[in-house]
């Protein structure tokens, strides 16, 4: 892959057994990682663990770690003198690109590829249950009132995906089953299949003007922060929503609050937020017209399977001391 090459300076020796650490999640249990890579690599050294406090335990001898973006902070960083590779099990990484204790030598590596079933059901998640008003349906439900009304649909609507990456060509063919009209906004020119039209950057509010659905894909950067603000809402149609499953920094979330309440958009789907878990006192937890997912975009039941191939990929070109050959490899 292209971006910086990497060199192992470990003689063969001492590359046959690293310590490798496991920060187990929810979604991607330790004790099944631990099978899996065992019967993969016979007697290879792994702590696999659920815990975060036997984990730091085992932090200052890690030469790998292996965990979720979020699972990653400076102090655990701080306490691992010995790391050489950390592989996130997430396609973003600049939670942990961020970090100051971050050392230029340690690789890092992602999943990314694997996210793109999982990101788009959510999505249709949103925009189905924004555009057929499933909360109503849900409040007369518990109130066993029975109440009918015309049902908004898909086909023929407009979504608008800021930030086409490996996400977003997953969800473009998806949209076009629902006989959707799907525009991109991106850094790149490049018109992957199931996008009808493309914008640069710089043509946000064009794009956003037409979007019945704005999705918010990009990945969280310095460029990015505050990218959908007050003036792309004030773009927007009366009827539209808005969806973020990206990161929270990228959308201004006062001014998101301030045109929901004016009336400016119909509502939002909010999967990532700025401050999370969403503090108790959000006001988003009490806005009608907004949906929350807790950060619920990236997840599957079956993760491990597929992040699997990514991680023993990887595993096996580092163990043999080809670096350059590993996958998603993350410049910082």
């Amino acid at each position: 892959m292209s971006g910086p090459r990497f060199t192992d300076p470990m003689p063969a020796s001492q590359r046959v057994n690293p310590k490798i650490l496991f920060i187990g999640a929810p979604e991607a249990d330790a004790g099944t990682f631990a099978a899996r890579v065992r019967a993969d690599f016979p007697g290879i050294w792994l702590l696999a663990t659920n815990e975060r406090a036997e984990a730091l335990q085992h932090v200052p001898d890690a030469e790998i770690i292996i965990g979720h973006h979020f699972q990653f902070d400076e102090p655990l960083l701080e306490r691992a003198p010995q790391l050489r590779w950390i592989q996130s099990l997430t396609t973003g990484t600049d939670a942990i690109v961020r970090l100051s204790a971050l050392r230029p030598e340690t690789l890092l590596t992602s999943t990314r590829g694997m996210h793109g079933p999982q990101m788009s059901e959510l999505v249709f998640l949103h925009m189905l249950a924004l555009a057929r008003d499933l909360p109503r349906m849900q409040r007369n439900q518990a109130a066993a009132h029975w109440e009918r009304w015309p049902q908004q649909l898909l086909w023929g609507k407009s979504v608008v995906i800021v930030g086409v990456g490996a996400i977003a060509e997953a969800l473009a063919p998806r949209c076009k089953c629902f006989g959707m009209k799907v525009i991109g906004v991106s850094a790149s020119r490049r018109v992957p299949a199931g996008f009808d039209a493309m914008y640069g950057r710089e043509e946000l509010l064009q794009a956003a003007a037409q979007a019945d659905f704005l999705v918010i894909l990009v990945p969280y950067s310095a460029q990015t922060e505050n990218m959908i603000d007050a003036r792309v809402l004030a773009v927007m149609k009366g009827s539209a929503f808005l969806i973020n499953v990206a990161r929270g920094g990228v959308l201004d979330e006062q001014a998101l609050l301030q045109a929901l309440r004016a009336g400016r958009i119909a509502g939002a789907g909010l999967d990532v937020f700025r401050d999370q878990p969403l503090p108790a006192d959000n006001p988003f937890w009490r806005e009608p017209r907004v949906l929350i997912t807790p950060l619920l975009g990236g997840m599957s039941n079956i993760y491990l399977e597929q992040a699997y191939p990514i991680v023993s990929a990887n595993l096996r070109h580092f163990l043999a001391g080809r670096l350059d050959a590993m996958l998603n490899i993350v410049p910082h």
